[in-house]
């Protein structure tokens, strides 16, 4: 147990204070020797049989200690406030309201729990390390405030080294003074210094010499730290060097690697895209433009969300025209909501500047019917040599011309419409540069697009000849029916003379 806590302690009269605890006494013990009174609890702290005044530092023997029931008597009247609450009263009655109001205290600084105010208050004394207490050199002049567990640390500040310095400085000129080259006993033997203040310079310097013990420890252990330390760093600034340069030449290989990569993958894109430019394209003059979606494209076109669409690029021959078709769903100008228009476009090419202009080849359309019927709708203009259209190409592309009424919006609205199925359609483009003759475009057209070109062009022909032949018979026939009546009219004009 400890003494007790007050909220008016420091008004009390001194010697009611215990010493040791430095709270008000609580079963006071007089130490016959020097006559100081600590509390019972704080004599009990001591081991031995001689018990050291905490107030003069003399030493008294157990059989020397007096229980000093009459001063105790005389303290039940001292006026207290509870170190809790705004209770008032006398010492008396004090532990009495602390037992019924204050029976399971918590401590403000740590939140730990405990069973009586003095367990707390004992608590707080010597072992919260999250209470703020005075420098235990205080009468060496530092009265700084620091939580218990940073004492270690306030030990070995600058501002505590600075007070301590100077104390020092001080008691070592008082010394000087007062006893020259003699110890402290004989000083005390010649001088009238009082023996208390002798005891007191004592513990002060025992104290100095525990506390410059924990500075020297705390150097010397921050000393092989330091060595450590350097030496660590020292290894550290070498590993980083080396690490510094290999990440270097790895970071350059990195980015020898990354261009590489970029060009790579340039390389890599425009290949791709000519591959599909390739694939996509025709460059023998014909074109298959498969038109997906076609539903939908035709509300777009009949809302007039996007009007007309364009078809891939095809050539006339790997060095020849560049061109492409147009189409307006819902029709063009005065073909509007009734046909669809389907237009030629000559664009810019590269090739352009060894090639003849204006651009003057029949261009014939076809829109496939998907069906076994056949029945595909077939249309074809001649270019007007006069138009811009079909000048040279100054931008990326002329201005379309074809045939504005190439199919009625009827067929569309069908139902089993032959030309779109799976809303899908296909429409198919020839250059005619060979002047086919009308009658042999339906046969064209029912080719299979499976064939190679070479072979349909043998077809062509071949279907071609045999027409030529079959008109040469026909041809000759008719000349030798008309021969034939002729003779007969001849003779009969002749009989009937």
């Amino acid at each position: 147990m400890v003494g007790y806590n007050t909220q008016n302690l420091d008004v009390i009269q001194s010697s009611y204070i215990c010493n040791s605890c430095s709270l008000l006494l609580r079963e006071p013990v007089q130490l016959i020797d020097c006559g100081h009174r600590m509390c019972q609890s704080c004599v009990s702290e001591q081991s031995g049989n001689k018990i050291t005044c905490a107030d003069c530092g003399e030493q008294t023997t157990q059989e020397k200690l007096l229980i000093d029931r009459g001063f105790k008597n005389d303290m039940q009247s001292l006026s207290i406030i509870c170190s809790f609450c705004s209770w008032t009263g006398i010492l008396k009655t004090y532990q009495s309201h602390l037992d019924q109001n204050h029976s399971n205290p918590t401590c403000d600084s740590c939140d730990q729990k405990f069973n009586s105010v003095n367990d707390l208050d004992r608590h707080k004394l010597f072992s919260c390390e999250k209470t703020t207490v005075v420098c235990p050199l205080k009468q060496c002049g530092c009265e700084e405030m620091v939580l218990r567990l940073r004492l270690a640390e306030h030990y070995i500040s600058d501002q505590h080294q600075i007070v301590l310095a100077k104390f020092v400085r001080q008691m070592n000129s008082i010394l000087s003074t007062n006893i020259g080259n003699h110890s402290l006993i004989s000083c005390y033997q010649r001088t009238d210094i009082d023996a208390n203040e002798l005891e007191k310079i004592s513990r002060t310097m025992n104290i100095l010499s525990d506390d410059i013990k924990i500075l020297a420890d705390e150097l010397e252990r921050l000393a092989i730290e330091r060595d450590q330390i350097h030496n660590k760093l020292q290894s550290f600034i070498q590993e980083s060097t080396i690490l510094k340069k290999s990440i270097e030449e790895q970071k350059t290989c990195i980015d020898g690697i990354t261009l590489n990569e970029e060009r790579t993958e340039q390389d890599l894109s425009s290949l791709e895209q000519n591959l599909n430019t390739m694939n996509l394209n025709s460059y023998d003059g014909t074109f298959i433009w498969k038109i997906t979606n076609v539903e939908e494209k035709i509300v777009a076109a009949r809302s007039r969300t996007q009007t007309s669409i364009y078809s891939s690029p095809f050539y006339s021959s790997p060095a020849g025209y560049k061109m492409c078709l147009r189409l307006y769903l819902n029709g063009d100008g005065n073909a509007q909501n009734t046909h669809i228009s389907l237009f030629f476009v000559l664009m810019r090419g590269e090739y352009d500047a060894i090639l003849t202009f204006p651009f003057c080849f029949k261009v014939i359309f076809c829109l496939y019917d998907q069906t076994d019927q056949q029945k595909h709708i077939i249309d074809s203009f001649r270019p007007d040599i006069r138009s811009n259209s079909f000048q040279r190409p100054r931008s990326d592309m002329n201005i379309a011309s074809g045939i504005p009424k190439f199919a009625p919006l009827t067929i569309f609205q069908q139902e089993n419409n032959p030309y779109v199925r799976n809303d899908i359609m296909f429409i198919k483009v020839i250059i005619d540069f060979d002047n086919t003759p009308k009658p042999i475009l339906p046969y064209v057209f029912n080719l299979s697009p499976g064939l190679t070109t070479q072979i349909q062009q043998t077809m062509i022909r071949q279907q071609i000849e045999k027409r030529e032949q079959e008109q040469q018979v026909l041809n000759s026939s008719t000349m030798n029916i008309e021969t034939d009546q002729s003779i007969t009219m001849k003779g009969i004009q002749e009989f009937r003379q």
